[in-house]
């Protein structure tokens, strides 16, 4: 369930953000008619104002590019479980975050601006989730040890940890 919740979000920011890539981009090539957008497509300049862009031609690729392109990466990824899906789903939920970050630093806010860094936020969430780092179950009086995560239950000492390496240690002085 946490896996399908997953694919939809990062299916979902994918498309949206290479369509808004696109429209950003194809808007600001020379010559194009503009005046063909639906005005909710159309862009105003005055956004790129302070900001180090003239047009929304590098904003557009950038959107469709590494927001749009790390999001089915991870997609697909995910979708086939190899094994670096992990790591593409983490670096396309924290695109979508830090594109947010920058764009409301750079731009007057917009509602889309809270959907979408709640779309990251989610992407992260359900990571973890997938993980087994967070749970969604609160601790409980079981005996269960509660970590700063959620309930860490039974669970051996990551390999290498300090507390393995004690333990490891131990055992070689003691045989």
């Amino acid at each position: 369930m946490i896996r399908a919740v997953l694919l939809l979000v990062q299916g979902l920011v994918a498309i949206t953000s290479i369509a808004g890539g696109l429209v950003m981009a194809v808007g600001s090539w020379p010559g194009v008619d503009k005046s063909g957008l639906p005005p909710g497509l159309q862009l105003p300049v005055e956004y790129l104002n302070g900001s180090p862009f003239n047009t929304y031609l590098v904003p557009g690729l950038l959107l469709m590019v590494i927001v749009g392109g790390l999001h089915s990466l991870a997609f697909v990824l995910l979708l086939r479980r190899i094994a670096l899906a992990s790591l593409a789903s983490a670096a396309a939920g924290y695109s979508i975050l830090v594109w947010i970050f920058v764009q409301m630093a750079l731009i007057p806010f917009s509602a889309l601006q809270a959907v979408y860094f709640g779309a990251g936020l989610a992407e992260v969430g359900l990571l973890l989730l997938l993980l087994g780092v967070a749970s969604p179950h609160p601790a409980t009086d079981t005996g269960v040890q509660a970590g700063p995560l959620g309930p860490v239950g039974n669970r051996k000492a990551a390999v290498g940890s300090r507390h393995d390496r004690q333990e490891h240690s131990a055992r070689g002085r003691s045989t």
